[in-house]
């Protein structure tokens, strides 16, 4: 009988090709997308699942009275953990700043050498990788960082440095802002997907970072160290928060009571920090698993799709295998042997549709890794096979349980009479799965509208600077940065054609900004504290970088640091914070505090436009530039220019550089596209979006063409009558077409409440953000209507084409 079965199966299959064409194609493509984003999905899930003990694991994170949230935490508390609390079996803190953001790697020996500007390093304390381990190829990850002055490469800074040789127990030179240290090589790690996406970790005890950090005594300010902690096992998490903010308070409560805010400390598990946070202060740009839920349903909506394909064209052509299930019947076949039999021709389909899946998922892999700049390999996702055939059966049975049911209700008395017509209920639930298929897809559409007016709009709102034409020079020298070295460097710069000016500052817009301060305005007291960043800067730096003064004046050449008769200049929201107007600013005295309490006045020089120094994920902050002074060290050298011969100009800015700087490494890049970086996630979802819309809006319009054939077949002889009577080719293509538009025009009635819904809810994670016109509801419908015609037209225009004898001599 199985045997049977599947002769059957294959001859149905080879008997309609166009509609088996459609069904395996549709399914096929379904299926792919699936595997695909699945694929993607698994890869999103992976960052920081490898630890040991991943349940114990917790980052401390603190959150302020005014809901202002930090991933990171003061110095003190790591140790205060580790030493007070019985139930911390480890703690240790990771430390990053704009400052440090890229510092210069040098391995010399003999006559090889090597050097490079690398970014994504770490100070870390001694602990850090027994709180989260990683695997090591050399070294022992319990002592790497014990060691002052050690240093531990990822598997490829190693290769890059050493090529395949053990690196332990070498020397490299590196460049940090407190100078030129020799650094040992104690271990080389295996990078794994983490929410810290590091090249190499450098011991915190270096001479001068250790003093620096361990000047950094209190406990309420200076939120620059991310701590982790290991708790033993069975701490119950909830008790120890609590604990843990009476203990913090004791430490804390009166240095925030005197400068008149409060916060409290919680656990993040570190496990679940990549999909699921988004504090301010993080460590690098985090995933969202908001997204991941978008491409899950857009997976299984398209999915969906191909499966009503499968349902309406079965059901639709069921009076070409009424004949057969009368037969069956009568030779005394039962229901359920005939509803295995159609479920079984659903799953076999389906099963060819997962080979041909197979095939399309490795053809369009490297297409889709570039497309989410990724590097996913098939071999490394053992669980996506098991998932393939998961999906496998879902969609067989999906698709073939209302078909099956339907076919096997038929009686055998009438359909061998030739009485079988297709039900108004059948009738109903083929129109009712039509209208559900574009209603999703117009939803896609209308979600990929918006999302990519919203990227368009973050990434051409004015951001208050000149960003464009901006070249960007890491600039670690060490104790030679000093600001005398600074200037005969940008003038040897300024005199390379193309090059307009040349400032310096230990940032710049774009990346993320950790160093703050607190102030309060002149006759008000500490109960008035507002949290202000703060960047040093060359005294051009506001001019070249094309900040607009609103009022005062901006930095001279030779302006001070921070001390008692500093200078400071404010953006709008910092005065406005302060509770000066902008007119009114300059001149006035702000207090700040130095440090255990110690406040100290500085005067605002001047006022500057409001500003997005970071992406546009937040509101602007209050923000403030100091302006450094003799002996400052900068980080960062930015060139304006002026020309688009830019691989000329770099040319000329590397000779320059070589000549004052002989055997540093020239690097460089666009400040535009750095801040660009800022929204790579939202980017790459954008055009995940609009891959699948596509996908699902043709897997849809196949079904359509399927439906609008089988239509033209029952209506052929209705069609021949009517050309005879005097119809005209258009009012019968007009009369074929009209009842698929009115079902494609109520999905859009359908799809544009729901998915205005569905936007407007999205729109609100955005702190700027468009606002949803009607135009975008239009469009979306308008290519809905347009693919729907171009679909159907061409069988419409077909069939009333057809020479009138030719369509009743057929019937």
């Amino acid at each position: 009988m199985l045997k049977n079965y599947i002769k059957i199966a294959i001859r149905n299959l080879l008997a309609s090709r166009m509609f088996s064409f459609i069904n395996l194609f549709g399914l096929a493509t379904g299926l792919a997308t699936c595997l695909l984003i699945v694929l993607f999905i698994c890869d999103e899930s992976r960052y920081d699942q490898h630890f040991a003990n991943g349940n114990r694991l917790y980052r401390v994170v603190s959150k302020s009275a005014k809901g202002e949230t930090w991933a990171a935490t003061s110095a003190p508390v790591a140790a205060g953990l580790r030493q007070d609390f019985a139930e911390v079996e480890e703690a240790a803190r990771l430390l990053t700043f704009p400052d440090i953001a890229t510092m210069l790697l040098k391995y010399e020996e003999g006559a090889h050498q090597q050097q490079a500007f690398e970014t994504n390093g770490y100070y870390a304390d001694a602990g850090f990788f027994r709180v989260l381990d990683m695997p090591f190829t050399y070294g022992n990850p319990h002592s790497a960082l014990e060691a002052p002055n050690s240093i531990v490469l990822s598997a490829v800074l190693s290769k890059k440095y050493f090529g395949n040789a053990n690196p332990v127990g070498k020397v490299m030179k590196v460049t940090t802002p407190f100078g030129v240290f020799g650094y040992t090589v104690t271990g080389v790690f295996q990078q794994q997907p983490s929410h810290i996406p590091a090249q190499y970790y450098m011991s915190m005890r270096n001479s001068d970072m250790w003093n620096w950090v361990q000047n950094l005594s209190q406990w309420a300010n200076n939120n620059v160290f991310f701590t982790y902690i290991k708790l033993k096992p069975y701490t119950n998490k909830a008790l120890f928060e609590t604990k843990l903010n009476t203990y913090f308070d004791s430490k804390a409560g009166a240095e925030m009571k005197a400068a008149g805010y409060s916060k409290q400390l919680f656990l993040q598990a570190v496990p679940d920090i990549y999909l699921h946070s988004a504090l301010g202060n993080e460590i690098a740009a985090n995933g969202n698993i908001t997204y991941l839920y978008i491409l899950g349903s857009i997976g299984a909506f398209i999915l969906l799709v191909a499966c009503i394909n499968f349902m309406n064209l079965s059901t639709a052509r069921s009076q070409r295998r009424a004949r057969e299930v009368g037969v069956r019947k009568v030779m005394g076949a039962e229901k359920h042997l005939l509803v295995l039999q159609f479920l079984g021709e659903a799953l076999l389909l389906s099963v060819l549709a997962l080979v041909l899946a197979s095939g399309i998922v490795v053809l369009l892999l490297p297409a889709f890794n570039s497309l989410t700049q990724k590097h996913l390999q098939l071999t490394d996702y053992a669980a996506l096979w098991g998932w393939a055939v998961v999906l496998t059966l879902v969609t067989g049975l999906l698709a073939g349980a209302y078909p099956a049911l339907y076919l096997s209700s038929f009686r055998p008395a009438a359909v061998l009479k030739g009485k079988i017509r297709n039900t108004m209920a059948a009738v109903f639930v083929r129109k009712g799965l039509v209208v559900f298929q574009f209603t999703i897809s117009v939803c896609l559409i209308i979600a990929v509208l918006v999302i990519t007016k919203q990227l368009r709009y973050t990434q051409q709102r004015p951001l208050g600077f000149q960003q464009t034409q901006q070249i960007v020079l890491p600039l670690q020298m060490g104790y030679n940065n000093t600001e005398s070295n600074y200037v005969s460097l940008k003038n040897e710069l300024l005199q390379q054609p193309g090059v307009a000016s040349v400032t310096c500052g230990n940032a710049y817009p774009g990346i993320p900004q950790l160093n703050d301060m607190l102030f309060y305005a002149e006759g008000k007291s500490i109960k008035d504290i507002v949290d202000i960043r703060l960047s040093t800067i060359a005294p051009d730096y506001l001019s070249s970088l094309g900040f607009t003064l609103l009022s005062g004046n901006g930095f001279r050449e030779g302006g001070k640091g921070v001390t008692n008769d500093s200078l400071l200049i404010l953006n709008e929201t910092a005065v406005k914070q302060l509770g000066y107007t902008v007119a009114d600013a300059p001149g006035k005295k702000v207090y700040y505090d130095a440090g255990k309490g110690d406040y100290q006045s500085a005067t605002i020089l001047g006022v500057v436009k409001d500003f997005h120094f970071e992406s546009m994920h937040t509101a602007i902050q209050p923000f403030g530039f100091i302006a450094g002074g003799i002996g400052s060290k900068y980080s960062y050298l930015i060139a304006r220019i002026n020309s688009n011969d830019y691989s000329q100009l770099l040319r000329g800015m590397e000779a320059a550089w070589h000549k004052l700087l002989p055997g540093t490494p020239f690097a460089y890049s666009f400040l535009d596209q750095d801040f660009q970086r800022n929204y790579q996630k939202e980017q790459r979802t954008s055009r995940i979006v609009t891959w699948f819309t596509c996908v699902a809006v043709v897997i849809a319009c196949l079904g359509l063409f399927g439906l609008a054939v089988f239509s033209a077949e029952q209506r052929r002889r209705e069609m021949g009558i009517r050309k005879v009577l005097g119809a005209s080719v258009t009012g019968i293509a007009g009369l074929l077409a009209k009842d698929f538009m009115q079902l494609v025009l109520l999905a859009i009635v359908i799809a544009t409440p729901l998915a205005w819904w569905a936007m407007y809810s999205w729109l609100q994670h955005f702190v700027y953000r468009i606002t949803l016109s009607g135009w975008v509801f239009m469009l979306a419908g308008g290519i809905a209507v347009t693919m729907a015609l171009l679909t159907i037209g061409f069988q419409a225009v077909k069939s009333a084409i057809l020479s009138p004898v030719a369509s009743l001599k057929a019937e």
